[in-house]
């Protein structure tokens, strides 16, 4: 319990800041429980440090339907985290962990894919609206993991990765899929493709269908991404793409 008011227990995280990039080496910053503060508390902190990154979890429940799933309309949710980066600094290295999207993929990697296409044709994440400063990611230390609050199905993993190592946004590796699931070399293709082709957080989505059992994507027009159990999807494929990867319901062109 940490009074972040205090004019002296900023001074002196500041300070701590500083040592840590100067002195230790750190150049970016993990906020904790981002919405146990303000957001002009953050900004003090980023812009007394000057990290090269900072990135914020804000985690907030979705709103759900009847049905226990996911409304269809998350923009609240999204808004949430489009806030607290303007506040902090949109211009400056600030960035928060996109828990719209991981939300909305724990569901539609259940056969549900038609939710990775929103209202207006964008990805219905936080990727959808500023994926400059949209983290992604499949799982965490807490949704994960041996706490296991939130997890990612466990037999759809690798399709959570195909999406956010494919699309824009800032995509992150969970330690334990990477050293402990044995996924290791699947996660390193998808990566090194991402590297291989230019994909960036600011690259340019084209979905292309997202149906229950089918969602394809182009992305930069460079790399095509699929998820889900279809198979007759050749003749949506552009001429020229060969599949580069592939995997359990997913595959990459």
């Amino acid at each position: 319990d940490i009074d972040h008011l205090n004019p002296r227990v900023q001074k002196e995280l500041v300070e701590w800041l500083n040592w840590l990039r100067t002195d230790v080496g750190f150049d970016g910053w993990r906020f904790d429980f981002a919405k146990g503060y303000s957001a002009d508390v953050a900004k003090i902190y980023v812009d007394r440090s000057e990290p090269s990154f900072a990135v914020a979890e804000i985690w907030t429940s979705l709103a759900y339907g009847g049905d226990g799933k996911p409304n269809l309309n998350l923009d609240p949710h999204r808004q949430e985290l489009v806030n607290w980066v303007n506040k902090v600094g949109g211009s400056g290295p600030a960035t928060t962990f996109d828990f719209t999207t991981k939300g909305i993929l724990n569901v539609a990697v259940e056969g549900e894919l038609w939710r990775l296409r929103g209202t207006d044709g964008k990805a219905p994440g936080m990727i959808g609206w500023w994926p400059a400063k949209a983290v992604t990611f499949v799982d965490n230390h807490d949704t994960g993991s041996t706490q296991h609050m939130w997890p990612f199905p466990s037999d759809r993993v690798m399709q959570g990765y195909a999406y956010i190592l494919t699309h824009p946004g800032t995509p992150c590796i969970f330690y334990d899929h990477f050293f402990d699931w044995g996924s290791k070399e699947e996660i390193d293709r998808l990566v090194s493709i991402r590297t291989r082709q230019g994909i960036h957080s600011e690259s340019k989505l084209q979905i292309m269908e997202a149906d229950a059992d089918l969602y394809l994507a182009e992305i930069d027009g460079k790399v095509i991404v699929k998820l889900g159990p279809r198979y007759d999807v050749g003749h949506l494929i552009p001429e020229g793409f060969k599949v580069v990867a592939h995997g359990n319901d997913y595959a990459v062109w």
